[in-house]
């Protein structure tokens, strides 16, 4: 399987800021550029390394207007996401937008019973059921369980849902940005990774793309470790995106099937 990506961002940094991008993919890509320009003017930006592959790009930029272009090509199978002892142990803990701790009494009412497989399965099939995807429903400071109240969000909202309750219920679990051949609307897309017998699962409840051709950018406890863009300082402002995801076959997913991300 052949996938490319591409990201364009634009934006307008009043007062000096550090910009901190999330939009390389995770590991070793088969091919990528990178460009950042301030004013017109290419400038340096500084990669970081995170947890499970992600990787950040830092600068710090004077006021100006910021362009930021990507692109990616990754061909052939990825290896699967490595499991470690602190993972299973960190993404069973409540975090900034999945209250796993508030949402505990609700997941096991609704999902008594059930364990691995079929827990997974149970939760990803009653999170697409009970939310509508309304772009633009839901603001940056929404956690899961403002969602739940207000049955509607976006794929992180999905995602966030899916994280909490599974970590309600014992499950260690994640979010994940990705870039998503096939997605309509095109943007920057999140899921859910959910451990179950010895192995990470990638988790859609959108069902928007197909799993088996996602691209890993960051990987973290909820949308503050993975946004693709964070800034401290000065005032930043978003003014333009473009995202592109492609595959040289789309694949067909059942959302029975258990898939892994690489």
């Amino acid at each position: 399987m052949k996938r490319s990506a591409a990201a364009h961002l634009e934006f307008d940094v009043a007062g000096a800021a550090e910009i901190v991008l999330s939009v390389a993919v995770a590991g070793s890509p088969t091919r990528e550029t990178l460009l950042a320009t301030l004013d017109g003017t290419p400038f340096a930006l500084r990669e970081v390394l995170d947890a499970h592959g992600t990787r950040l790009h830092v600068a710090d930029c004077p006021p100006g207007q910021v362009v930021v272009d990507y692109t990616v090509e990754q061909g052939g199978p990825l290896p699967p996401a490595e499991v470690a002892e602190i993972d299973t142990l960190r993404y069973v803990r409540p975090s900034r937008y999945c209250e796993s701790d508030t949402l505990g009494p609700t997941a096991r009412s609704q999902f008594s019973g059930l364990a691995g497989r079929a827990l997974l399965e149970a939760v990803s099939s009653w999170v697409g059921q009970q939310l509508a995807y309304v772009p633009g429903s839901s603001a940056p400071t929404d956690g899961a369980v403002q969602t739940l109240l207000s049955r509607r969000g976006v794929c992180r909202d999905f995602a966030h849902l899916v994280v909490t309750l599974l970590r309600a219920l014992d499950v260690p679990a994640r979010l994940v940005s990705v870039y998503a051949p096939g997605l309509y609307p095109m943007d920057f897309h999140a899921v859910a990774e959910a451990y179950f017998d010895g192995e990470w699962h990638v988790i859609d409840a959108t069902a928007l793309a197909p799993r088996q051709s996602l691209m890993r950018i960051a990987t973290g406890r909820d949308a503050s470790d993975t946004a693709f863009l964070s800034t401290s300082g000065g005032f930043v402002s978003l003014v333009g995106m473009e995202i592109t995801a492609v595959v040289d076959e789309l694949p067909t997913d059942d959302v029975r099937d258990l898939v892994r991300l690489g």
